[in-house]
């Protein structure tokens, strides 16, 4: 057939009311069929979950909840509905078909509002931050899509992990529920309206939470003008709660924004800053407050408690709040941290400053521990517990030194190598300070002996509170070791001063032979010595254990092998010679030394008063007169 007849097969010409368009007519036509079905589809979803004009769908019934496989569909009939709005508006916008399609997504994200809401209020308990403060929630809810919600089986949180409890399955399965409703929210341009909901319910439940952990508005007058025992018990309580806020509840609240408005990054900024920044700020204002109070020593360790919980809480505070909106938060948190520290230090200025200052003259009854030196060495004990924090403080705080104290006396601990850390230094000079002091002290006693035994005692408290405290880390063995000998020394001094005149009372060489009338003279001294010793020193106290009996070993030590061997050689010849009805030249068994002996440094006289008429202790076996 000739090429002309083929085309007029094919190309028959029509007239002109039923000519094709030049451009793909089928095509067109398709696209909008397409798009015709995907609203007549959504309609009838739509429709059936309308709660004003279907009566299946009412108040009290939910598209996740009843029919997980309704709520699938729901939301691909929303997304092929906007596709269908995207298509119309775009090939012809003044079609009938893009009115109904908008009066459709009106209806339906009508349903979204009401789904996200009962969604949030009847998922409270599993949307609580601390069932989602956790690893294993944060890592799988943060997988949690919407393309998960559409592929996943109904029961695809069910068939979990068993290592994942019950109400995190709970908690991962209602994000996602969340999340699906927030993103098929935001997609279709009704971000506004979800995060309306979501931010009045979710901070509703953050205030709660904050009230009921103790975090209250106080202001900076209020707090000023509160009794240390109210304020302190309000310390307590926010101690008590901080640490739940920052780990539970604000981490918990940014992984519900992080995930719920995963497709949003702004806009999960913005919900938990408004959610938990007014609370954040009542938080950590509180520390700041108690910082700008009248400092007095007494209020030293709770301001260390709450320095020590926002540095330690630091990282968190600084991950949680790391949006630019919260970075108010942040600067609040290091604020109450920077004034926490300065109030430290005025603290501890005014500490060393109240030791210099003890002008208490009235000596220690019996030489015993004074209560100054109780009072700051426990002070300083609990404060070698914030060792850690106190180091934060003290760094790039030089030790001046402002009065002229005896230092080569007992050794600067700035000259100390043992002594490395600020803090130690810093320790190791107030107790400094108290030694120069209780040196000074001692000049109250008028017998020497006794201002020795006093310094003894007063550094064997100072050396025990050390060892057994934080301060035996902190200032070393060595630094223990050199103040241990110093007590010695103190001790050695005692004995010297105390029992000179029973030293000097026995004969060098006891088995030496003696003249009588030396004899005699030598036994008259050492009754005369050791009475006078005795008596006076009945009152006076060794509080310590351990130098008590090393003070009294070592008198036993000095005084008994002497005059034992003395009273063996020349026991029999003294009572021959004293003569009937005088006074007994011997009047102390050697054993009767001991017992004596062991009836000091109680701070009583006892039953050990020294008897002149002790003739019968001569003859007994050891027995002592009472």
């Amino acid at each position: 057939m000739p090429r002309k007849g083929m085309r007029t097969i094919f190309f028959k010409s029509s007239s002109p009311s039923r000519m094709t368009p030049p451009s793909s007519p089928m095509r067109l036509t398709f696209s909008e069929s397409l798009m015709e079905e995907n609203i007549q589809v959504a309609q009838s979803l739509i429709s059936k979950w309308d709660s004003d004009s279907s009566s299946y769908a009412c108040s009290t019934s939910s598209l996740f909840s009843d029919n997980r496989q309704d709520a699938k569909e729901y939301l691909k009939a929303i997304k092929d509905l906007q596709a269908a709005m995207h298509y119309f508006v775009d090939h012809n916008s003044t079609s009938e078909k893009l009115v109904l399609a908008q009066n459709l997504m009106q209806i339906a994200m009508k349903r979204m509002e009401k789904e996200f809401y009962q969604m949030l209020k009847q998922n409270r308990e599993y949307l609580d931050p601390e069932s989602v403060s956790t690893h294993s929630i944060s890592s799988r809810a943060s997988r949690a899509s919407l393309s998960d919600f559409e592929d996943e089986s109904e029961d695809e949180f069910k068939s979990s992990d068993d290592s994942v409890s019950e109400v995190e399955r709970a908690s991962m399965a209602a994000m996602s529920d969340l999340k699906a409703i927030a993103d098929c929210m935001i997609s279709a341009g009704y971000a506004k309206e979800c995060v309306k909901i979501y931010k009045i319910i979710r901070k509703s439940i953050v205030d709660e939470a904050l009230y009921h952990l103790g975090v209250e508005r106080l202001n900076l007058s209020v707090i000023q003008k509160m009794e240390w025992e109210v304020l302190e018990i309000k310390i307590k309580n926010w101690l008590h709660g901080v640490k739940t806020a920052v780990r539970t509840l604000f981490y918990g609240e940014r992984i519900i924004c992080d995930n719920v408005f995963s497709a949003s990054a702004s806009i999960s900024e913005s919900c938990f800053s408004e959610i938990c920044k007014e609370g954040a700020m009542t938080l950590f204002s509180f520390p700041e407050h108690v910082a700008k109070c009248k400092k007095t020593p007494e209020k030293m360790f709770r301001t260390l408690d709450l320095y020590e919980a926002i540095s330690d809480l630091w990282p968190e505070i600084d991950s949680i709040f790391s949006f630019e909106s919260t970075s108010p938060v942040r600067s609040q948190a290091l604020n109450s941290l920077i004034k926490l520290g300065e109030a430290v230090r005025t603290m501890l200025t005014d500490f060393e400053a109240a030791i210099q200052k003890d002008t208490s003259k009235s000596p220690v009854p019996g030489g015993g521990v004074h209560p100054l030196t109780r009072y700051v060495m426990n002070y300083i004990a609990f404060l070698a517990d914030y060792s850690g924090s106190l180091a934060d403080i003290v760094a790039d705080w030089p030790l001046t030194i402002n009065s002229p104290l005896p230092e080569a006396y007992f050794g600067s601990p700035e000259s100390d190598d043992s002594i490395s850390s600020p803090i130690a230094v810093r320790l190791a000079w107030l107790i400094l300070v108290l030694l120069c002091k209780l040196d000074g002290k001692a000049e109250f006693y008028k017998d020497v002996a006794l201002s020795y035994m006093f310094l003894a005692n007063n550094l064997q408290y100072v050396v025990v509170k050390v060892r057994t405290s934080n301060l035996k880390f902190l200032l070393g063995e060595e630094w223990v070791a050199k103040h241990e000998a110093k007590v010695k020394q103190y001790a050695a001094n005692y004995e010297r001063m105390g029992w000179s005149k029973v030293f000097e009372s026995l004969p060098d060489n006891p088995a030496a032979e003696l003249p009588i009338g030396q004899v005699r003279n030598c036994f008259r001294r050492f009754n005369l010595s050791f009475e006078d010793a005795y008596q006076k020193q009945s009152s006076w106290v060794v509080p310590d254990s351990k130098l008590r009996d090393e003070i009294k070993i070592s008198l036993a030590k000095r005084i008994g092998p002497v005059y034992r061997d003395f009273y063996e050689k020349y026991r029999v010849m003294a009572t021959r010679e004293s003569g009937t009805g005088s006074e007994p030249l011997v009047r102390y068994a050697p054993d009767d030394l001991g017992n004596y002996l062991s009836d000091l440094f109680h701070g009583t006289s006892g039953s050990g008063s020294v008897s002149s008429h002790s003739t019968a202790s001569v003859s007994s076996q050891g027995g002592r007169s009472r």
